[in-house]
């Protein structure tokens, strides 16, 4: 599991073999079964996730109970409620697994002393976070401009092993319409 993080690492940066000792021991490994949580909103959150294997939504509730899918995160993907975590305080969204997954779990204070241990991390950290913003302005500026056709389409294009995983009523609420609609687009 640990040559699954370096080659992602060294998709970036490269590491030595010491570099890599040093890297491993700050993660925890972590397996949870489908439907599982890994973050539960209004519960503090402990940990960023390097996804090894399986499927995860990212998932807003509002008081009321209207949900709102605001990610899916696979294979070779972070995720967390960042805010949360880097403020240390209770999540505002919930991370729910859509398939059995396997994780490594990376607390703030792990994040922190890694960075200090191999100091070429935070370049990693930091070109992870300027990846992941741009991915969430092209979402916003999309949901703007596009219409449903054309984010289904863009969807499709940007992550299509994704979209042959998540289950159609996921994918509509994803982009904000019924599973009728996306039916309709989907042939």
């Amino acid at each position: 599991m640990y040559d699954i993080l370096r080659k992602h690492i060294e998709k970036i940066i490269p590491l030595t073999d010491k570099e890599a000792e040093l890297v491993f021991p700050f993660f925890v490994s972590k397996k949870y079964k489908k439907h599982q949580f890994l973050i539960q909103q209004g519960e503090p959150v402990k940990y960023n996730y390097f996804i090894l294997e399986g499927l995860l939504k990212l998932v807003l509730t509002e008081d009321n109970g209207k949900s709102f899918i605001v990610g899916f995160a696979m294979e070779d993907w972070w995720e967390t409620d960042f805010q949360a975590y880097y403020q240390q305080a209770d999540a505002s969204m919930s991370l729910e697994c859509i398939e059995d997954t396997q994780v490594l779990c990376l607390s703030l204070d792990d994040y922190r002393n890694l960075c200090k241990t191999v100091p070429k991390m935070e370049h990693f950290f930091l070109q992870k976070a300027y990846a992941g913003y741009i991915a969430a302005q092209q979402r916003i500026i999309s949901s703007m401009t596009s219409n449903t056709s054309q984010r289904y389409a863009e969807l499709l294009k940007r992550y299509p092993t994704l979209v042959q995983r998540v289950p159609k009523f996921l994918l509509a609420a994803y982009l904000g319409v019924s599973r009728e609609t996306l039916s309709r687009l989907s042939q």
